[in-house]
């Protein structure tokens, strides 16, 4: 199971959260929000994958910000369609040397919209299943993982939305075999886009234990 701890911009933060080997460090290039990375932190992650948080960015910007920080994944959070997928893929592939994965949020609000998910099956590498909310990115809070059990696709999915050191019991008991990972952000920082190592910690050990 991948953790990714994401909402990260400052250096020494991001080298502190990469010691507790966590797999993947996501920034947030979408500049409504409050950890939107304005500035290039001085450090990127070299052990974790790096991954780019967007809301209708163009094309064009994403390739530059999959160049300029590495990305080995590329989150969509806005109203991107098939089309605009199909489209950033080719763009992608003419223009940088490894292809990023591209992962699409969906946010969940009844068992039809996990059902409608699965028209993204062999158009997006992984689905990141999070709560409604009335704007675009993550809102801070869960939503009902039950609903998760109707999902049929190929496509595999990671869990976000308001996960924190309340929700390990819940992890623990969760099943499903398209399953791949957690997404920890605003449960778990002193301030926004900083994280509460501390806190963090004991919260990835246990996740570690759940994967072996």
């Amino acid at each position: 199971m991948y953790i990714k701890v994401c909402g990260m911009r400052d250096a020494q933060n991001i080298r502190d959260v990469e010691a507790l080997e966590v797999d993947i460090i996501g920034f947030i290039f979408w500049p409504e929000s409050k950890r939107y990375v304005s500035t290039k932190p001085d450090y990127l992650p070299i052990e974790a994958e790096r991954a780019g948080v967007f809301v209708n960015a163009s094309p064009d910007e994403i390739v530059h910000k999959v160049k300029e920080y590495g990305l080995q994944y590329v989150q969509l959070h806005g109203d991107e369609d098939i089309a605009y997928v199909t489209n950033l893929q080719k763009l992608l592939e003419a223009s940088v040397p490894r292809m990023p994965r591209i992962v699409r949020a969906i946010q969940v609000a009844s068992r039809s919209k996990v059902l409608k998910a699965m028209m993204w099956d062999g158009f997006v590498d992984g689905l990141l299943f999070e709560a409604p909310t009335t704007g675009y990115g993550g809102s801070g809070v869960s939503f009902d993982w039950s609903l998760l059990s109707s999902y049929r696709g190929n496509t595999p999915f990671f869990i976000s939305g308001g996960i924190g050191p309340q929700s390990l019991e819940a992890l623990l008991e969760f099943e499903h075999p398209q399953w791949i990972g957690v997404d920890l952000n605003s449960r778990f920082e002193s301030s926004p886009g900083f994280k509460d190592v501390a806190l963090l910690r004991p919260f990835v050990e246990a996740l570690k234990k759940m994967k072996n």
